[in-house]
């Protein structure tokens, strides 16, 4: 299986590079791993590189050797750029490794800025794929601005929904044609439910969790936009509750003294959340915005109701009392009483309706098609063959 940036046996289908902030694990990230990993699977020459490593890693100490993504880019792994994510270097490293690419996919606004920077000049074409709510990071001139700009510098643009596609068209005066909706979608293999209440118990020992109680999870950046607030204020009512916390970012101080952090485990981010989807009852998902979270395909595919607020265009995920609940963002009572709910009801059968509805529209083979075809066309509207 090819991992990395050789030419397809006959040539005739573009060689890709997958571009992400940074190595940790988010929704931008894992998506961008899957899809690598499908694209590999199908033939097709593929790498993956980051721009920066994970913010735990000291700033100085790259995880891979920067400036060799493609020999180094493996299948669950991301080669490392340079120490941050628009330094001279990175951007350097960036515009040598897009020589053994057709098309490079820029994954998350910090790729935009950065492809648009690097591959100025070049022959190699960026497609920005867009996976938050364009309505949330264009709510000032200055934002749609500078975004604008960037676009405009991509061969295209993706966006999860028509609504989405609609936004950026009319904020950033995008020609008809350049923006394409292709769902978000999750690997089902990578997120396979728990295998039952051993396999349960067995995660959450891997993961230091306690064995014997109802078990929530909490999976995302700790910032403010995501209120992991609201989800300790929803803790705070439900006493026999415990929740595991996947994530950091710069409230994570702040809320470890927050009454009910005692009830909380706080795990830091993890290499692979699928353990904690096996290991949980339910997901609880309290953002402020969103557009369709990789967190609630990856639960629904892992067989977890989910409680979720109804930001963006979560219910396309989350269905009202069949796969879970839906609930007005910041309100930590009615998220307590639909926690509640869903974890006093039939759990199982709420999971097992998510996975159905997740298999059914967000499964990442139902989609690669349409990639491909999006990645064939930007190649072969005028980018010739790096050098």
């Amino acid at each position: 299986m090819p991992d990395h940036m050789s030419a397809d046996p006959a040539g005739t289908r573009p060689r890709v590079l997958h571009l992400i902030s940074d190595s940790r694990r988010g929704g931008a990230q894992n998506f961008a791993r899957d899809l690598h990993r499908e694209l590999g699977r199908r033939g097709q020459s593929s790498a993956l590189c980051a721009l920066a490593p994970h913010p735990a890693v000291h700033a100085g100490a790259a995880e891979t050797d920067p400036g060799d993504c493609p020999a180094a880019s493996g299948l669950r792994t991301a080669a490392v750029l340079g120490p941050g994510r628009l330094r001279p270097s990175t951007l350097r490293a960036l515009r040598s490794a897009s020589r053994a690419a057709d098309v490079v996919l820029a994954h998350g606004s910090d790729t935009l800025a950065a492809c648009a920077l690097a591959l100025a000049g070049t022959r190699t074409p960026f497609v920005y794929v867009s996976v938050g709510h364009p309505r949330y990071w264009t709510a000032n001139r200055l934002r749609r601005v500078r975004g604008g700009a960037l676009m405009h510098r991509a061969a295209a643009v993706t966006t999860l929904t028509d609504e989405a596609r609609v936004v950026l068209e009319e904020q950033f005066a995008l020609p008809e044609g350049k923006v394409h909706v292709i769902p978000n979608s999750r690997a089902a293999e990578s997120y396979p439910p728990a295998d039952g209440r051993d396999d349960r118990r067995a995660a959450r020992h891997e993961l230091g969790l306690p064995a014997d109680v109802l078990l929530v999870a909490w999976i995302g950046a700790i910032a403010p936009e995501k209120r992991l607030d609201l989800a300790l204020d929803v803790l705070d009512r439900l006493p026999d509750v415990r929740l595991a916390v996947a994530g950091d970012g710069p409230l994570l101080e702040t809320l470890a003294r927050h009454p009910a952090a005692a009830r909380a485990h706080f795990l830091g981010p993890l290499p692979d959340p699928a353990p904690l989807y096996r290991a949980a009852d339910a997901l609880l998902l309290t953002s402020d915005s969103e557009g369709v979270p990789g967190a609630l395909i990856e639960a629904a595919l892992a067989g977890v109701p989910a409680v979720a607020t109804d930001v963006g265009w979560v219910r396309e995920v989350v269905r009202d009392g069949a796969t879970g609940a839906l609930v007005a963002p910041g309100d930590p009572l009615a998220l307590a009483e639909a926690l509640g709910k869903v974890l006093a009801v039939n759990r199982a059968g709420l999971g097992a309706a998510a996975r159905a509805h997740a298999l059914e529209h967000f499964e990442l083979g139902a989609v690669v098609d349409a990639w491909q075809r999006l990645v064939a066309e930007v190649w072969t509207a005028g980018a010739a063959p790096a050098d």
